[in-house]
């Protein structure tokens, strides 16, 4: 073979991305796709994962993003296979993921004259993606703008506004080809969509510091901040509790409130406790009443946000705010000149003691099992320096509200969308990306969304523990109106939806290790021990409904006993 201006340019795309910082790459088997899967599975610097289906495969290539922070690559065939992506692209762009979504595609002559696995992929994913690239069928000529055009993606997927970026890759036939001289790579330049380190947005560092001297505030932590350390510095320094969302990473900090949900529910406690102001680091918790409480409290409400995403679910951001936010909080904390008493957040700090003082005694050695049980024992019982992936729907919010939170540990989870679809190869993406001990907390049905991650996962060299919440049905719907207010027969038809799927042996139909466990020893000794392997947990909708309001009463009547 001749060498193949294709390959050549398949294989200068993978150079300059290994050089940018590329080491992971999702594939789904296809034919069109044949040069880049070539020249990606050609370079050992790249872990290479292959799932059979394309939303799997985009899936993971999110949670590889998640666990690094550094774009993965997730390539396709032409046709249907490219809107399967669709999903993970959304969610990558609502959470300020970068990934490098690869589609390839029929060549011009190909289009409109109904050519098999041929659709107009033409911009497939709008505004969710944050470049889109369409250069063509690659010639010799254009050789010298190959690394370039590598490099513009990468820096639109890495810039200071982090997310996808889709390149639809057209091939012609012959789709194996050799690869001749690689053009040799040139002194960096700044991409169209590159910050430089250093370089974000312009912040009146100043005003905001005066706005926050002296006043009687909360922070909110959540998703995307760098530097724990530096929210609880400053929270010290302003007197402030922070309500700590479990992926902040800043719960297990002094002064960090985790059960902020549960004490927002006691009337007497979120009245006294209103704030002047609000500074939100990151995304919000999924707790609605803190959210509604937020509505409600506070002149003043600053949104931060690392990856420069709007999230203000509750229309009460007064300002929004694009900075690093570690490197801000440092710069407050030096600027500010009046600080609050501080007995407010001596006042929180007390009653979430109260708080996880009543959980602990009501769900560290149930009898009955239960999901916020779940919860807090699986947390309790990971690894050091494990990942969690959470589910959204109930299992983030039950490790949001009632598990005690640790620092050694990563909690991730797909909160930008908030879909419960790909949740399992999310979690498979965070195994291989970070080599470390990985669970996955899921309900039933999200596992069933996800059932074809399970394929070929037992041959994948991973330590990940699936906990799968098993209720038969879709749990959280019991806690909204439409529980009480339908029929039975109608809910359990449209909300209810029982599956009566034995995941157990689904699991073991794929080769994987599972088994029931009947109680929280069981369930904590499994989490704590290693290898790829299936835990189901069987639990009930209605007492987990029960469950709640119960752990909710009994720190309401502490509170109260408290004198709030």
């Amino acid at each position: 073979m001749s060498a193949d201006p294709q390959a050549t340019f398949c294989a200068t795309l993978v150079d300059e991305w290994i050089r940018l910082g590329v080491r992971h790459a999702a594939i789904a088997p296809g034919s069109r796709s044949t040069p880049l899967a070539l020249a990606i599975t050609s370079r050992s610097e790249i872990r290479v994962e292959v799932f059979h289906d394309e939303r799997s495969a985009a899936f993971a290539a999110l949670g590889m993003g998640l666990a690094t922070r550094v774009p993965a690559v997730v390539l396709c065939t032409s046709g249907t296979a490219a809107t399967h992506f669709h999903g993970a692209v959304v969610e990558a762009h609502q959470s300020g993921v970068p990934m490098l979504v690869v589609t390839a595609d029929r060549p011009p002559e190909l289009h409109g004259v109904g050519a098999p696995q041929t659709i107009d992929q033409h911009r497939l994913y709008g505004t969710a993606v944050r470049a889109f690239f369409e250069p063509g069928v690659a010639v010799a000529e254009g050789a010298e703008c190959w690394r370039d055009l590598a490099a513009d993606a990468w820096s639109a997927a890495s810039s200071t506004t982090p997310g996808p970026v889709h390149l639809n890759l057209a091939f012609r036939e012959p789709l194996v080809g050799e690869v001749g001289m690689v053009p040799a790579p040139r002194p960096r330049r700044k991409g169209r969509s590159e910050v430089a380190d250093g370089d974000w947005p312009v912040v009146d560092v100043e005003s905001l510091a005066s706005m926050v001297s002296g006043a009687d505030g909360v922070i909110v932590a959540g998703e995307g901040i760098d530097d724990p350390q530096a929210v609880a510095l400053l929270a010290e320094a302003l007197g402030w509790p922070i309500l700590a969302d479990p992926r902040s990473g800043v719960g297990h900090h002094a002064g960090a409130i985790t059960t902020a949900d549960t004490l927002l529910r006691h009337p007497a406690f979120a009245a006294a406790n209103r704030a002047g102001m609000v500074l939100q680091l990151g995304q919000p918790p999924a707790s609605k009443v803190v959210g509604q409480w937020l509505a409600t409290t506070g002149t003043s409400h600053v949104a931060v946000s690392s990856y420069g995403l709007i999230s203000d679910p509750q229309l009460v951001g007064a300002m929004q705010v694009h900075a690093a936010v570690g490197r801000l909080c440092d710069s407050l904390r030096a600027l500010i000149h009046v600080t609050a008493s501080g007995g407010r957040r001596e006042a929180w700090v007390a009653a979430d003691s109260v708080a996880h003082g009543v959980f602990g005694g009501l769900l560290d050695n149930a009898d009955s099992v239960d999901d916020p049980a779940v919860a807090r024992a699986v947390v309790a019982a990971l690894p050091e320096t494990a990942n969690l992936v959470v589910s959204s729907s109930m299992p983030i919010r039950d490790v949001e509200w009632f598990a005690t939170p640790r620092g050694d540990v990563t909690v991730l989870s797909n909160r930008g969308a908030n879909g419960i679809d790909g949740v399992l190869a999310t979690a498979i993406g965070v195994a291989a990306a970070s080599g470390r001990p990985t669970v996955v907390a899921i309900g039933d049905v999200a596992l069933l969304h996800d059932s074809s991650s399970l394929a070929a996962l037992a041959a994948r060299d991973l330590d990940l523990t699936i906990v799968v919440t098993d209720n038969d049905g879709g749990a959280i719907f019991s806690f909204l109106p439409q529980a009480t207010a339908l029929p039975a027969e109608r809910f359990e038809q449209l909300f209810g939806t029982p599956h009566h799927t034995d995941l157990v042996a689904l699991a073991a139909a794929h080769g994987i290790p599972a088994a029931t466990v009947d109680s929280l020893v069981g369930l904590r000794a499994a989490v704590s021990t290693g290898g790829t392997k299936l835990v189901r947990i069987a639990t009930d909708r209605t007492a987990t409904v029960a469950a709640h309001r119960r752990l909710h009463d009994a720190v309401a009547a502490a509170l109260t006993a408290a004198g709030y």
